[in-house]
């Protein structure tokens, strides 16, 4: 994994950057070399990545709502950049119910809002939308979702990822469709853990506000099954899918799912077992009586595309998944060290990607993968 030195002295441009992915790619960007630029609201508490990392100092900051279109295309316009990715949303699927105009006007016109600036700005060569898995016609059937399957949604929030969809399709072909247009595409991932996520109605957080809380957490859904996957997997596959853009153009527009294989599609209540015994701490009750609204109880996500064309692939298997999740967490209890952290876990996970892509392409090695 080398992102082929694309990346080095060029502007980036991050949408939601004091997110959870947001901070993170940002934290990777800057490893790269790249001269970061982020908008996005300010971070939710100060227990978020963006905080605890530190990185108001380490990159270009400013505060800005997506919905606001003209702020948003200033801002494109002063900096110039040359790849931008999109990440500023609305990412939760129960706040959607709680929230439903504001989640549809921030993914929606956020999405409008982001590729107007893209294509009054004529430095941007290469742009990523990041959705989501949620973005399919969920049938909760046994095999993944591939790009070309239906859009859909049940509940607010995954209506709003595939609505996100289709408004990229439709600016590809009514705008970037000229020699010289930015290059566009989709990246599609889900259930991302790891250290910095606090957000509210997730399951891990959940969990680790438990334990610090010395609480039980009470599980709503245990059964569902997720494509469970480190937040650095479907980063890689966004900064791979933006370098191929950059460099390589139109071929890799469209849409591209970035999740697991197989082996890591695990219920709800495993992930939990596996994260108390390498955490050494937690309990958890089951609630069968909890009226809830709707959440899909199976879904995961065909990666043969990226696997293939892109020549990306998950590297963590479950165990070290929920490994690098835990030690996230942990490297929060020492406050001034935690970028110091989140950038080892960046650099042994290339060593693990680097590891595996030079042991897969040895043609003496027969074993599957």
């Amino acid at each position: 994994m080398s992102f082929w030195n694309c990346y080095q002295g060029k502007k980036v441009l991050l949408t939601g950057h004091t997110g959870f992915k947001g901070s993170w790619l940002a934290i990777w960007l800057k490893e790269l070399g790249a001269e970061v630029y982020g908008y996005s609201l300010a971070p939710n508490s100060s227990k978020d990545n963006f905080v605890t990392c530190k990185l108001e100092k380490e990159l270009h900051h400013f505060e800005g709502d997506v919905r606001n279109a003209a702020k948003l295309k200033a801002y494109f316009q002063e900096v110039k950049p040359d790849i931008a990715f999109h990440l500023a949303a609305q990412p939760l699927v129960l706040l959607s119910y709680l929230e439903p105009a504001e989640t549809f006007a921030t993914n929606l016109m956020g999405v409008v809002n982001f590729f107007e600036a893209v294509r009054q700005t004529p430095s941007v060569k290469a742009a990523v939308n990041i959705t989501s898995d949620k973005c399919y016609d969920n049938k909760e059937w046994v095999w993944g979702y591939r790009e070309n399957d239906p859009m859909g949604g049940k509940d607010p929030y995954s209506a709003s990822k595939g609505c996100a969809e289709l408004i990229t399709t439709s600016y590809i072909n009514s705008f970037f469709t000229g020699e010289n247009t930015c290059a566009v595409a989709t990246g599609r991932a889900g259930n991302v853990i790891g250290g910095g996520d606090w957000a509210a109605d997730r399951i891990v957080p959940d969990y680790f506000r438990a334990v610090n809380a010395d609480e039980k957490l009470v599980l709503r859904n245990p059964d569902a099954t997720r494509p469970w996957q480190h937040v650095l997997e479907p980063l890689s596959g966004y900064l791979t899918l933006g370098a191929m853009l950059f460099l390589q153009g139109k071929k890799y527009a469209g849409g591209w799912n970035f999740g697991p294989l197989d082996a890591n599609n695990y219920p709800v209540k495993e992930l939990i077992d596996k994260l108390k015994q390498m955490e050494g701490s937690g309990n958890y009750s089951i609630s069968e009586n909890v009226i809830q609204h709707h959440e899909a109880n199976f879904l995961k996500l065909d990666v043969s595309k990226s696997v293939s064309q892109l020549k990306w692939q998950p590297v963590l298997n479950f165990d070290e998944t929920v490994k690098f999740t835990v030690e996230g967490y942990q490297a929060e209890k020492n406050k001034e060290a935690v970028l110091k952290s989140r950038i080892q876990q960046i650099q042994d996970y290339t060593k693990k990607a680097l590891d595996k892509a030079s042991w897969a392409s040895n043609p003496s090695n027969s074993t599957n993968l």
